[in-house]
């Protein structure tokens, strides 16, 4: 019967463990970084595995990020031991190598079920959102530097988008991008090497190791991240520009409306 207990325990810590590395990934997402930098830092300070690179700098650097990692590595403390004293309970009193073999397997098929909820991409989706809101609603965790700083709202931010090898963007320029198409607007580049490029032009060259301090839409900002360049990159391309087209269309209503508003109590106001 112990031995149970302390399957289900360790199931129960490493689905717990999973919920608040994705809970720390959103909300370092929020401060702006890319979705792939946020959730490699998260699972690095979770693991306690340190890395000296411009990403890391950056989360030391940034006061937000520092205290979301610093939480991390508290709950790491306790998680690890759990996990140890649960793993002990769950083979110390097996009676046999058959039993052992047992609670084995159910171990693995937990792990295994475990894995797919985390891969899903509809259950990201979904975490992500709910999330996000709880942040925003029970924290007063102030992850939104950017937005207070520029007054932003909606489905609009600004967020880091770190340029790999073999990404859409690398080696490209600006102009060749037409990230305005997508409602994108690219307002710095971090260079790999050191440096910084305000507000640059069209021909600007985009290279593997920059980062790029986007503002849009998050939905597009997140795929643009995740964008390779393939043919399925290119239709990803492609797709982003219509929807932009049609968010465009959308928002050309609503400033109609807005206008005809205004006449109608302007020339109420001139009645009177």
């Amino acid at each position: 019967m112990i031995g149970v207990v302390g399957v289900l325990a360790f199931l129960t810590v490493l689905a717990m463990s999973l919920a608040i590395t994705r809970l720390a990934t959103t909300a370092l997402i929020l401060t702006g970084l890319s979705e792939e930098a946020a959730r490699f830092q998260a699972r690095s300070a979770f693991t306690g595995t340190g890395f000296t690179t411009s990403e890391a700098e950056s989360v030391v650097n940034h006061p937000v990020r520092r205290r979301i990692i610093a939480m991390l590595m508290v709950v790491r403390s306790a998680g690890l031991v759990t996990i140890i004293i649960s793993l002990i309970l769950s083979f110390g009193d097996a009676d046999g190598q058959t039993d052992r073999l047992f609670r084995l397997l159910g171990l693995l098929a937990g792990v295994l079920v475990l894995a797919g909820i985390a891969s899903s991409k509809f259950l990201d989706r979904v975490f992500h959102r709910v999330i996000h809101w709880a942040l925003r609603r029970w924290t007063d965790l102030d992850t939104r530097d950017y937005m207070s700083l520029l007054k932003l709202s909606g489905e609009y931010r600004v967020m880091e988008v770190q340029v790999q090898q073999g990404d859409w963007l690398a080696g490209k320029t600006l102009h060749h991008c037409r990230l305005s198409d997508e409602g994108v607007t690219v307002l710095g580049i971090y260079r790999d090497g050191g440096g910084y490029v305000g507000a640059p032009k069209g021909n600007t060259e985009i290279d593997a190791g920059d980062t790029l301090l986007l503002y849009g839409r998050s939905k597009t900002l997140r795929e643009l991240d995740r964008r390779r360049a393939d043919a399925q990159g290119e239709a990803a391309h492609r797709e982003s520009v219509r929807e932009q087209q049609q968010h465009e269309r959308q928002q050309d209503d609503q400033e109609q409306e807005h206008r005809h508003r205004k006449e109608k109590q302007a020339s109420g106001q001139t009645g009177n």
